[in-house]
Parts: C-alpha cells; structure tokens; sequence
C-alpha cells in the first residue's frame, strides 16, 4: 500500500505474485471510478477495518547498492503510498550490495518516523503532520535540519498510513479517467486522482484481485534530466485481517521516450522488503518529536 519520507538505498529482492493473469470480464470493464476503489478498499481488508487503524510499524531492509549504483534519491513507500525520499549515503561509498535495516513508525494524523542504520549510525526522518526534521549521523551532522520548502509539502501529501484510496473523499481526493492496461501481463484499472493539493497521481488496480499493483513515483533529477519513477508493487500478506505489501521495486526510466534513451545511464531496479508489521503498536509520543543526539544513538 503505501508510505511516505526518509531513508536511504536502492532495492533488490524476489517477485512474489498473487494470481493468474486473467482478462476482466465484460461487467468489469464497465466499473465505475468509484467502484474500482470500492472493490479495492475492499480486497485490502474494507473501510471499517482501516478505519480502525490508528498506527503501524514496519520493519524491512533496503537493498543499498555498490559502486556500480549512482547516488540518487530512493523512493521509501514501505508498504503504503511512496513519496517519501532520502538521498543515498554518498561517504563511504558501498563497495558491496548491502542491506540496510529501517523501521518506519506511522500514526493519525500524518505522523510519520523512519530510522535506517548506515555505516554503523543512524539517520532519522520525523514528520510530526505539520512540521518535518531529518538527523544524518552519516554525514557527521549532529543537529536535526528542517524539512525544505518542497520535502514539507510532499510529506504532507503523501502521510497517510492506508494509503490514497481509502477515504479518499474525505481526503479531498477526485478520482476519474480510468482505462485498462497491462502492467507485467495482467490487465489492470488505471484510475488518476487529483488529490486537494492538485497534484496528478496515477494507480493501477490489478482487474482480478483489485490491489494495487502499480502508481507513479516522485520524479528525480539525475545526470542534469528529470526521470519519470515506476513502483511496483510485488508481495501482499494477510496482517491482522488486512492486505498489507511486503515488497515494492522502484524503477527510474528514461528522461523521455526516444531513440536517445538508450544510451542514457541504466538505473538498476530498488527493492524495498518489509519483513515485519505491527497494527496499532503503542507509540511514543516523543518518537513524532525533532529528533535529537541522544535520541538517534539510543537506537543501534
């Protein structure tokens, strides 16, 4: 499903698919916008179910890749919405594909806290629901810096912990142009929203389990070119009675869809794996706080 800011590294995992492909039927095909989301609030586990989520924990590694990997921003969607991004630790440079342990807190409203360990320290992002912090021991930066202009509007975007779908109304989120694609041989819906900021997001539904199985990700600037980001999504297990997404892989394509796109530099895929999910774990208050020093060492 979804989440939201910080962390650093590029992903690297196995494919784990839900169903067999199969076309949509003819009723299928006629679904409404709002229907879709019905039947995808639905499959993940229905609107009362979500409602009831009040926080969430996850834990996971990320693939952080070697030198043959360009520094770049990483998409950190955990196993909700993406947008959350972290630009990769360039000093010391990874000699080896590594794994970098995270744990990503979430709480209503828009609260959200991601440590990663690298290089034997932990970096920290905080976004309280109005405000957000980064603290990079990595960088041998000992004060928490404040959220740009840019980052603070993305992390108020994309903060929610069930995602862009449910509840999307009383997000102030319209849904509407939705056509059938194929997305790694399945049919899909692809319904845009324009959610209340007016931002354009696009979702694919998977036509037969009516999960999500694909949106657009933050584009990034690499090598003077802006790129558009792809992020599948992979792995869907029952917790606590809901669908929650256990892998993701970011995909950074080409600046633009020409013959000249070929010689552009290849961006290997960026795997996100989430090995543990908690729902409505106990979270301290402090923990949505600027973080601090003595905070950030307190947890190896």
């Amino acid at each position: 499903m979804v989440r939201k800011v910080l962390v650093a590294g590029l992903l690297i995992a196995s494919v784990l698919r839900i169903a067999v492909a199969a076309a949509p039927t003819t009723d299928q095909t006629k679904l409404t916008a709002s229907q879709i989301v019905e039947r995808n609030v639905a499959a993940r586990g229905g609107l009362t179910a979500w409602r009831g989520v009040q926080s969430l924990q996850e834990t996971g590694t990320l693939g952080a890749g070697g030198n043959d990997r360009s520094a770049q921003q990483v998409e950190i969607p955990g196993a909700k919405w993406p947008g959350k991004a972290m630009p990769l630790p360039s000093s010391p440079r990874l000699k080896e594909e590594a794994q970098l342990p995270f744990v990503m807190d979430f709480e209503r409203p828009r609260k959200m806290r991601v440590e990663l360990q690298f290089a034997g320290k932990t970096a920290i992002q905080v976004y309280d629901g109005e405000n957000g912090w980064k603290l990079r021991l990595y960088l041998n930066r000992l004060e928490a810096a404040p959220y740009t202009e840019d980052k603070q509007k993305l992390a108020a975007m994309r903060s929610e912990l069930d995602g862009p779908l449910v509840d999307y109304v009383a997000k102030g989120t319209t849904i509407e142009r939705v056509g059938v694609e194929k997305v790694e041989g399945r049919d899909t819906y692809n319904p845009w929203l324009t959610l209340k900021a007016g931002r354009v997001d696009h979702v694919w539904v998977d036509a037969q389990t009516f999960l999500e199985t694909k949106i657009d990700g933050q584009p990034r600037r690499l090598d003077g070119k802006i790129h558009p980001v792809e992020v599948y999504y992979q792995d869907y297990r029952t917790v606590n009675g809901l669908q929650m997404l256990l892998l993701l892989e970011t995909h950074v394509l080409p600046s633009e869809p020409s013959p000249a796109a070929a010689r552009e530099p290849h961006y290997p895929a960026e795997k996100i794996n989430l090995e543990k999910i908690l729902v409505n774990p106990k979270l301290d208050a402090s923990a949505f706080t600027k973080p601090h020093v003595d905070v950030a060492v307190s947890h190896p």
